[in-house]
């Protein structure tokens, strides 16, 4: 038994042996067929850059057409030869056509109404250069994007402007004038700032505080050495809500009073001053905003139904003056008011702005109408009208003028906007 399983192991080595170098030798012989098979790749690829393409070979090779060359000649009983290799074609198209009549789909007059048929073309001979492999360019690497960092800034909706003048006034008359005069000098400085809010959506909210202020001296006047011709602080506020394009509904605030004491030439008594009067008036309504003659035109139209009037007069001497009577130093009423401000630039040179204010508790009525004219000399020179006409039937009646009031004055200075 032992010498079995040896006899057994020896044979199964043998032909384990055996196995390996067929393996072995198939792999050798694989390896020749490979090469073999590039080589001649690459003696194809090489024919393929330098043959000649015989153009006669076409229609062998075209979709199945039926061609009337082939069927001329069959039926000519002394057919005219061309060439040998075109007779060949010839002959060999009308067997197939004799044997698979059903793969034939077109023929040659389809393709004549398609396009002719260049004879030329077909029997020269064609020179094709065929590429196998195409060198593909590397792919440029492309650096990594690096994060961007994104600002992302809130809209401010409020906006700031203001505008300031300071002017002077010159007028000097010699003691022998033949028509008699005063000279005088006078100056006037004012301040407009406004800070206005506009969401760009529904709601607005407009600021604006106005602070004027004018002396004048005159010779005349005994009394005093100078005193005030033109005071003024007044501050409008008005919250906005549109209600449709230009309409909006509007509450408005309305607080004014002076800086200094009120005084006439050659009198002693104190007409008006600080907080005497003070009127705070709010009124509820609808706002309309002007835009027109290509913009130039712009401004504001206030209509307020319901308006409540709070005054205040800190001298007492004055309190029986502006309507308060008794010991009391205040005063309130109810009415309606009218407030429109408008601007027109007529030229860039001239511009208008014009105030025009009413107020009725329908027992008493006040109506201002202030109209400034700017005439825009440099850049940081101007010179402005002011007229300034007023009706007010709270005040004692003036035997010549009745109720109406009447201001105006010239002036020349400097001027800034920012």
């Amino acid at each position: 038994m032992k010498y079995k399983y040896l006899i057994m192991s020896v044979v199964a080595a043998l032909v384990t042996q055996g196995v390996s170098a067929q393996i072995v030798e198939k792999y050798v012989d694989s390896l020749a067929v490979i090469r073999q098979q590039l080589d001649s790749l690459q003696r194809v690829n090489q024919q393929l850059r330098n043959e000649v393409v015989d153009g006669r070979y076409f229609r062998l090779f075209a979709p199945a057409t039926f061609y009337h060359s082939g069927a001329n000649k069959a039926l000519l009983m002394s057919p005219e030869t061309d060439d040998e290799v075109t007779d060949a074609v010839d002959e060999a198209m009308m067997r197939f056509y004799m044997a698979r009549p059903d793969l034939i789909r077109n023929n040659e007059s389809q393709l004549r109404r398609v396009g002719s048929v260049r004879e030329d073309v077909i029997k020269k001979e064609l020179t094709q250069q065929v590429e196998l492999t195409q060198i593909a360019e590397p792919v440029p690497v492309e650096d990594e994007p690096l994060p961007i960092q994104l600002v992302i800034q809130k809209p401010n909706f409020w906006k700031f402007k203001g505008e300031g003048y300071l002017q002077f006034l010159q007028h000097y008359v010699s003691d022998n004038w033949h028509k008699g005069g005063e000279s005088n000098y006078s100056a006037v400085g004012a301040a407009i700032l406004e800070l206005n809010y506009n969401d760009k959506d529904r709601i607005t909210f407009d600021n604006k505080l106005e602070m004027k202020l004018g002396f004048q001296t005159s010779p005349s006047d005994t009394v005093h050495k100078f005193k005030t011709n033109n005071d003024l602080v007044r501050l409008t506020s008005k919250l906005g809500l549109q209600a449709h394009k230009h309409w909006y509904y509007t509450l408005q605030l309305l607080a004014y009073t002076q800086f200094a004491r009120g005084l006439k030439a050659n009198d002693e008594k104190v007409y008006s001053d600080f907080m005497s009067p003070f009127d705070l008036i709010l009124g509820l309504g609808m706002e309309y905003k002007v835009q027109a003659l290509n913009k130039r035109l712009t401004g504001t139209l206030n209509f307020l139904p319901l308006s409540f009037d709070f005054r205040y007069v800190g001298r007492t001497a004055l309190t029986s003056k502006y309507g308060i009577r008794g010991d009391h130093h205040t005063m309130e009423d109810f009415g309606s008011q009218f407030t429109g401000e408008l601007k027109w630039n007529i030229i860039d040179q001239l511009s208008w702005k014009t105030r025009l204010f009413a107020y009725t508790s329908y027992h008493r009525t006040l109506v201002e109408w202030e109209n400034q004219f700017a005439l825009k000399v440099t850049k940081y020179l101007s010179a402005n009208l002011f007229l300034y006409p007023r009706f007010d039937d709270s005040n004692e009646r003036d035997q010549r003028m009745g109720y109406f009031q009447f201001q105006e004055w010239s002036s020349i200075g400097l001027t800034y906007t920012w």
